[in-house]
């Protein structure tokens, strides 16, 4: 069989879930354009192809149908998705677990189809882009929520801190600081979901394409969560240092309800300079090309 009828038969399965869950997919991807926690989920089926399809460029393909291991996926994706129906009809489940159960059965089912179509060792290449396509997953409101509130708590944390680095007296109330006149509270808007998210999912990205060892790459994807609460308290110190010592205005300015941009360019710089650092760490633990490692003989010790 050619590539492009496995090409042919995946864009009919892909079509297939169009069909069956197309609701669900409108309904997440609305999500998006209407709540900024779920914004990244726009990113992640660009994302996820363009990595597949730098893979294919890469190594090429010899696509061998996997039907049993295929058909599994596919039918546990259809079981996933009829399995919620009586309980959604019920109302036993909330809204946003139901949809997030449903899409679950979506991304099953694309890569079911996948592996249905392309085998499992085309899979095995391209394991982190398809399983970055749980992203896409709504979290439910209850799992954002706590996400939240550690957020707000640890930048407000992580804001005092700075205040108490440079010798300023702060005191901290929850998720309010205070400096000599001036209370600020970290609000639910302020938690910066939408650029903790997308700088996760950035450094995921960034790991996998520039970083080799899987040491290497867990520990960038680590080390973004400390970082997403790190740029929000610089902004939080930044806004409050400014309101309290330059001028009130400012935290009603551009710089409180426009800058978030600028401070994740600040986390993502830092995720790039812990990249280069990885990746110096790699080429030193790895031997040069043409280099022979000497190895001790056994049958030489006497």
């Amino acid at each position: 069989m050619s590539l492009n009828a496995f090409n042919r038969s995946f864009c009919f399965l892909c079509a297939a879930s169009l069909l069956i869950w197309g609701h669900v997919l409108s309904t997440t991807f609305t999500l998006a354009l209407r709540n900024d926690a779920y914004t990244h989920t726009l990113l992640i089926i660009p994302l996820s192809v363009t990595l597949i399809l730098l893979q294919r460029k890469k190594q090429g393909w010899k696509p061998v149908s996997s039907i049993r291991a295929g058909s599994t996926l596919l039918a546990f994706a259809a079981l996933i998705g009829i399995g919620g129906l009586p309980w959604g009809r019920a109302d036993i489940l909330t809204g946003d677990v139901r949809l997030a159960i449903e899409m679950l059965a979506v991304v099953v089912w694309w890569i079911g189809a996948f592996v249905f179509c392309f085998g499992g060792e085309i899979f095995r290449r391209t394991l982190f882009p398809l399983l970055f396509l749980l992203w896409l997953i709504p979290m439910p409101e209850v799992a954002l929520n706590r996400m939240v509130e550690l957020l707000q708590q640890g930048t407000a944390s992580c804001a005092r801190e700075l205040f108490t680095i440079i010798g300023v007296p702060v005191t901290q109330d929850g998720t309010a600081i205070t400096v000599p006149g001036l209370t600020v509270k970290v609000a639910e808007e302020c938690s910066s979901i939408r650029s903790s998210m997308v700088l996760i999912v950035t450094s995921m990205v960034m790991s996998y394409l520039l970083l080799r060892s899987f040491w290497g790459r867990t520990g960038l994807i680590l080390a973004a969560i400390p970082l997403s609460v790190a740029k929000n308290g610089l902004r939080v110190f930044t806004l409050a240092a400014l309101g309290a010592y330059v001028n009130p205005a400012i935290l009603k300015g551009p710089l409180h309800h426009q800058g978030g941009p600028l401070f994740l360019a600040i986390a993502l710089a830092a995720v790039f300079g812990l990249i280069a650092i990885v990746s110096r760490m790699e080429r030193r633990r790895t031997p040069p090309i043409g280099v022979n490692v000497p190895r001790l003989s056994i049958s030489g010790i006497k």
